[in-house]
């Protein structure tokens, strides 16, 4: 088993895959804040960049708390890179420090390497088998991608637009988030075309979203249908089982009452 096996296997696949999938958005921002955007909308940027280094310092740490000897991770694995990737953008002064974004690309290919031998009918069957795990990893992947894309467009479609009323990094993000959340105060709202082409994709996308979280709940409160089939069948099997024991029970409790009534002295009739 190779290194990059080891390191895998270390997770469960939903959580690697998760982190696969976060390393490749973290390269799409660090992509998009080299463009030539205003600087509210590069202070966004490096906000939800910042956001997702928590979740890389978090896997770091959790890889790091995971192996008996540390350096065999930290050299060995090279996760000095994963450190090094998880470190954020700091402001105008380290412009480019998302450039060590770049780093994860260590992690990226561990996971896409363990992963190129899986045939299509073990992924089907993990999925299927980890499917609250892999509902969760999804809500929050599909949930960052909406947020964040949503409220760099309509920041940068509207702090131009005379009379705008989202016009800041956290104008936008606070419009975003109870657009996404169907909640919808009306204290910020879009003007310019494609704002409001924009508000429609959020409207529409958050209430999927709400709808998955729903189902995830309840998947989580009340457990999956195979779980429950699971349990009817093993309940249906115990059913015959504990029957032949509560018949057994009667029997020796009545050869006991017999025997009681058999050795009780009688009373003499006069």
């Amino acid at each position: 088993m190779t290194q990059e096996t080891v390191s895998f296997k270390r997770h469960g696949n939903a959580y690697n895959r998760f982190i696969l999938v976060l390393t490749i958005i973290s390269l799409v921002i660090m992509v998009v804040m080299l463009l030539p955007l205003n600087d509210e909308t590069i202070g966004l940027l490096q906000f939800y960049d910042t956001l997702i280094c928590i979740f890389f310092l978090v896997d770091f740490f959790l890889n790091l708390r995971a192996v008996s000897k540390k350096s065999d991770y930290l050299i060995k694995e090279r996760g000095w890179l994963d450190l090094l990737g998880s470190i954020p953008s700091l402001g105008v002064i380290f412009k480019y420090s998302g450039l060590l974004r770049l780093a994860r690309l260590n992690r990226y290919v561990r996971i896409a390497h363990a992963m190129r031998g899986e045939s299509r009918g073990a992924l089907i069957a993990d999925i299927i088998k980890n499917r609250s795990h892999y509902a969760a990893g999804i809500t929050v992947l599909i949930t960052i991608i909406i947020l964040s894309s949503s409220s760099v467009l309509v920041l940068q479609f509207e702090s131009q637009a005379p009379g705008a009323t989202i016009t800041t990094r956290w104008d936008a993000f606070w419009y975003s988030i109870v657009t996404i959340t169907t909640v919808g105060y009306g204290d910020f709202f879009p003007i310019t075309f494609w704002g409001r082409v924009t508000a429609m994709f959020i409207m529409i996308t958050g209430v999927g979203i709400i709808g998955m979280l729903a189902s995830l709940m309840s998947s989580l409160l009340i457990g999956s249908p195979s779980a429950q089939r699971e349990q009817a069948a093993q309940i249906a099997e115990s059913v015959p089982k504990i029957e032949n024991e509560l018949a057994a029970l009667k029997n020796e409790v009545a050869a006991i009452r017999q025997l009681l009534e058999k050795n009780t002295p009688g009373g003499d009739s006069d």
